[in-house]
């Protein structure tokens, strides 16, 4: 081992050592790397190589989207529009038993593909729903788990900012990695739907279904409650377009003939939502019908249209992300919630995550440089290489560490500095599956594998956004529910080592 290499793990350990004290992770980097890199590389050196690493982290063309997609995620929450999903899941749901658990994983759920971002799930979750489980009667432990384990889903369900960073990092376009991301994701839902609603059908108490007299009040509220003319018009016009792009889909893949029509370009799919529109119109005032128009369509069509644009290729995550950050501002002001408090609120939002983003981004890309020049990482990966393991057995123990290091780091440290380590071991292993196949089911298992970093105690943000807003449930009580539902990230992990085809079918079907 050479004298730059020794410096090298020194640099290493002594970024775990001092983000453990806590200190700020961005200056730690960016000073150790300087630092370190002054004393094995030189300060002309370290410095040129510093100015080059910066100046290309800011001419990337993903990173814009990064600011785009965090005021996307901050305008729907400023405008209510997870509140209002929430209603109308709980409305719809309410005869179940565990129904409040079904709303809260299906909200947090659709609300992740609105926003890239988790404290501000967990955060409005546990406002709406806390309280709201509390006074149900349901089991705390469940309770907390549902809410904080459904909150993380936004950093794995497109259009994670994770994602948008770790496309870069690993050199493969980020509409495959959204896609490969999707089916994971949907997966790890529908494995804590199942979850919960198991463990309340075995015990009745742990998850009671809505009173006669609570589903009377619910349904009261939505049917009096006076909506203007535009969001109702809004609500219908995002239905028919939903329904257009199902039937349209739907016949497209079975392939049945779309019967264009000379005038205006009408096909079928386009006539069968004719009468649809037409017997619409007098259901207004149900309750349920607007549940589905006023609370799920707008929020769904905002959704498909943003990430639909970007997984068909239609759009780099940068326009489509734009487009978005303008329909949910839209979506705000049609709702009447677009004033100057929110939109300074989402404004300042945006600025510190996407600041924190951003620097973290820049002072990873420079630690990993001088670390990379220094040659310890080319020393690691030679050395992961030689360990006398099946290639399978390689990425279940890469899985591992990532999974270990989730425990004290958050993502982007792992993302953006211990990632670029692994990736040369992870191109070499002989899995049989090509380059792009192998490097998108990667970034799929890693990123279910980052989401337990906010499961995992001592960091575990999730728990200190829930404790905040729910007093009532300690912290003892939420780490146990997240540990039950980060027992299930770890069989959904499995799964994916074991069937690749749960995060490759989907970029198969689109490229």
């Amino acid at each position: 081992m050479t004298l730059a290499e020794a410096l090298g793990f020194v640099m290493l350990f002594g970024m775990v050592a001092v983000i453990f004290i806590g200190f700020p992770i961005s200056f730690t980097l960016l000073f150790l790397a300087l630092i370190f890199g002054g004393i094995g590389l030189g300060w002309e050196q370290t410095f040129n190589l510093a100015y080059l690493q910066i100046w290309g982290t800011m001419k990337d063309e993903i990173f814009p989207a990064v600011p785009l997609f965090i005021f996307m995620g901050y305008m729907t929450e400023q405008a209510g529009l997870m509140e209002r999903l929430f209603g109308a899941l709980r409305s719809l749901l309410a005869t179940l038993r565990g129904s409040l658990y079904l709303a809260v994983i299906m909200t947090a759920t659709i609300f992740a593909m609105a926003t890239g971002i988790v404290g501000a799930a967990v955060t409005v979750l546990g406002i709406m729903a806390g309280p709201m489980m509390i006074k149900a009667g349901y089991d705390a432990r469940l309770s907390a788990g549902a809410i904080a384990a459904g909150g993380t889903l936004g950093i794995l369900i497109p259009p994670s900012v994770m994602l948008v960073v770790m496309g870069p990092t690993m050199g493969i376009p980020v509409n495959l990695l959204y896609s490969a991301a999707f089916m994971p994701g949907f997966l790890l839902a529908g494995c804590y739907i199942v979850y919960a609603l198991i463990r309340s059908f075995l015990n009745p108490k742990l998850g009671p279904p809505m009173t006669d007299e609570e589903q009377a009040t619910a349904y009261r509220e939505m049917t009096t409650e006076e909506i203007a003319a535009p969001v109702v018009y809004l609500g219908l016009a995002c239905l028919v377009a939903m329904a257009y792009l199902v039937v349209d889909g739907a016949l497209r893949l079975t392939g049945i003939p779309r019967l264009a029509f000379p005038v205006g370009g009408l096909d079928i799919s386009t006539i069968a939502l004719v009468p649809a529109l037409l017997t619409a119109l007098p259901y207004t005032r149900n309750a349920y019908f607007r549940a589905v128009v006023l609370g799920i369509a707008p929020l769904s069509a905002l959704i498909g249209f943003t990430l639909g644009t970007i997984i068909g290729g239609l759009a780099t995550p940068t326009e489509a992300a734009s487009c978005g950050a303008f329909g949910a501002a839209l979506l705000a002001l049609v709702y009447g919630r677009l004033d100057l408090k929110s939109a300074t609120n989402a404004a300042r939002g945006t600025m510190i995550t996407s600041a924190m983003v951003l620097f973290l981004a820049v002072a990873s890309t420079v630690f990993g440089a001088v670390f990379t020049k220094l040659g310890t990482a080319n020393l690691i990966t030679d050395s992961l290489l030689a360990i006398p393991l099946a290639d399978w057995w390689k990425l279940g123990l890469i899985m591992l560490i990532f999974f270990l290091l989730g425990w004290p780091f958050e993502w982007p440290v792992i993302i953006l500095v211990f990632l670029p380590i692994v990736l040369p071991v992870v191109e070499k292993l002989q899995l049989g599956l090509n380059k792009l196949d192998l490097l998108l089911w990667f970034g799929a298992l890693t990123a279910v594998n980052m989401q337990t970093a906010y499961l995992s105690p001592p960091v575990a943000m999730s728990a200190y956004y829930l404790r905040n807003v729910v007093p009532q449930w300690s912290l003892f009580t939420i780490y146990r529910g997240m540990m039950d539902y980060m027992g299930i990230q770890v069989l959904v992990l499995i799964l994916m080592l074991m069937f690749p085809a749960i995060a490759l079918w989907l970029p198969h079907l689109v490229r």
